[in-house]
């Protein structure tokens, strides 16, 4: 296997995938890239500013150069704006309900999609945090837009009712059907407005499907991990 490795991960809301690539990243000694917390972070910024999020001129212009810093350990994984720790409030109701409104703005999308190929970028260097051996990078359109050329491109997908109980559980502690519905707008409605920008999910060209619906954590990262060793080989 080649010295560096990148693999990117991608799928829809609740496919786990977020949780699996930091588990993976760890296994491989890599460095982990969140990228839908940069879209979060993204909408803490322009919501602190008191933007209108649907003037998409005045979004993409605050986006050009915010001050977003992103860790990369996947260990602990940190996000930062103007020196601010925002890895708690991104993942509020309120950023969760309009998120899709940034993540929907083309102008923005193409400023995040630059500095994502430049962390996937740096993580190769020698003497970045994987110290050059590269990085697990997932969230939307990582496998075709970001990352075409990774090593290892995984679309992570699962059935609604498996993603709607998986949220469910992270965000309310239950999977009961109060807590399942609760979690409905976070999930369908995202990926409804999402998918009118990226595809994610169907598998493009040369992007290998892993179904989890019926797969545990556990199981879903070793599935995870046996396409990397299919891929590219054991690594060393």
């Amino acid at each position: 296997m080649s010295t560096t490795l990148v693999v990117a991960i991608d799928g829809p809301s609740g496919s786990g995938k977020s949780s699996v690539s930091r588990a993976v990243a760890s296994a491989l000694e890599l460095a982990y890239l969140d990228t839908g917390a940069m879209y979060r972070a993204a909408t803490w910024w322009c919501v602190s500013q008191g933007l209108d999020l649907t003037d998409q001129a005045a979004v993409a212009a605050a986006v050009d150069g915010f001050p977003l810093v992103m860790g990369v350990d996947p260990a602990h994984p940190t996000v930062h704006v103007g020196g601010v720790d925002v890895h708690e409030p991104i993942r509020s109701t309120e950023i969760t309900a309009v998120v899709s409104a940034i993540a929907t703005n083309l102008e923005v999308r193409a400023t995040l999609a630059r500095l994502q190929r430049e962390a996937i970028a740096e993580s190769q260097v020698p003497g970045s945090f994987s110290d050059g051996r590269g990085i697990v990078a997932e969230g939307r359109d990582i496998t075709t837009v970001i990352a075409p050329d990774a090593d290892v491109r995984v679309l992570l997908t699962a059935s609604e009712e498996a993603r709607l109980a998986r949220r469910a559980r992270d965000v309310h502690g239950s999977d009961d059907a109060a807590a399942v519905e609760a979690t409905k707008d976070q999930v369908l409605r995202r990926d409804r407005d999402d998918s009118t920008v990226v595809q994610f999910h169907v598998a493009a060209d040369g992007v290998v499907t892993i179904d989890s619906s019926h797969l545990n954590f556990d199981e879903t990262v070793e599935a995870v991990l046996e396409v990397v060793e299919t891929e590219v080989g054991p690594r060393s």
